[in-house]
């Protein structure tokens, strides 16, 4: 769960998620007439179409090809490793490709912009211009497991929930010229599409403030500890090696304004929709970053979001 930046006008909803039924109520509704002119992806997407949605030039579609997902991995690459400050491997650098074992049992999530001037001699193509990383639950047990298990201890958080279905969101990113509602507004869309379609229960993930001082990040990192921590039956902790504490300034001390003005849009985002975060944050030197853990049972998602992207994910259908 990287950059991005939901509707900076929408209210803040920091309660407490109820714990969730499965999604009889909005499935009944909308799973069937989910997506029109389904089809079969090269990639295994079963019967969910690969193009989840457009506005204007801009398009939100799952990679179906090892070309599109380089291209992914190639946007990840310009922002994490040349913008921000993440540190690359040799393998990363001389490829100048974020890679990681990951990428080849995810599902990849793309905003492609087809308004692009071709170059001399050769035909416009679209650009990759936002992405995220989609794991399920049934392919991590297949595999390796979930990429944030080597931050957090979340076998628990997953084994009392056992009728439920989790899925990972992570590497999410943004070009710097698309940083705007309407790029984000449609990877929501596309992720809410595909949490539908494969009756996604919870989402989970590794969120990032820039930075490896926890101290420097007492603000937010104690308000999210104080205002936004998961309760006990979502709770999940750092692993003993790795934790590190929250709680860094005494509630009291913590301007929830201020703070919120000092967390990165995307978790912002995420308070909206109305996740909670785990115990202790996580410093990962390599990405430059300090990370902390969200937990997004689909009931408790602010039902405005639902209303707007449209029960049945219609609302930017293709």
């Amino acid at each position: 769960m990287t950059p991005s930046r939901p509707d900076e006008a929408a209210p803040l909803r920091l309660a407490v998620p109820a714990p969730p039924a499965p999604l009889s109520e909005i499935r009944a509704k909308s799973i069937v007439k989910f997506l029109p002119g389904l089809r079969r992806a090269v990639r295994d997407h079963g019967t969910l179409d690969p193009v989840l949605g457009r506005i204007g030039s801009l398009e939100v579609r799952l990679a179906t090809t090892d070309k599109e997902i380089r291209q992914a991995q190639k946007l990840r690459f310009k922002i994490f490793f040349q913008e921000m400050a993440a540190v690359p491997d040799g393998t990363a650098r001389l490829s100048r490709r974020d890679v990681d074992d990951y990428d080849a049992i995810c599902d990849h999530l793309l905003v492609l912009d087809h308004d692009v001037e071709a170059k001399p001699f050769r035909p416009a193509k679209p650009k990759v211009v936002g992405t995220y990383r989609l794991l399920r639950q049934e392919v991590a047990d297949r595999h390796q497991g979930f990429y944030t298990a080597g931050e957090y201890d979340i076998a628990p958080l997953i084994g009392s929930h056992p009728g439920l279905r989790f899925l990972e969101l992570g590497r999410s990113c943004v070009l710097k010229p698309y940083r705007n509602k309407r790029t984000v507004e449609l990877l929501w869309h596309g992720i809410w599409a595909y949490v539908l379609h494969h009756r996604i229960d919870v989402m989970i993930g590794c969120a990032s403030l820039e930075g490896t001082d926890p101290h420097k990040l007492a603000l937010p990192l104690s308000f999210l500890h104080h205002y936004a921590s998961a309760p006990p039956e979502w709770q999940a902790s750092a692993l003993p090696e790795r934790f590190t504490a929250m709680d860094i300034l005494p509630k009291e001390e913590v301007d929830p304004k201020a703070a919120l003005h000092a967390l990165p849009p995307m978790i912002k985002g995420y308070l909206r929709l109305g996740a909670s975060f785990g115990r202790g944050a996580v410093i990962d030197r390599q990405f430059g970053t300090t990370d902390v853990l969200v937990i997004l049972p689909v009931s408790a998602i602010n039902p405005r979001y639902i209303d707007h992207f449209g029960p049945s994910a219609n609302r930017h259908a293709s």
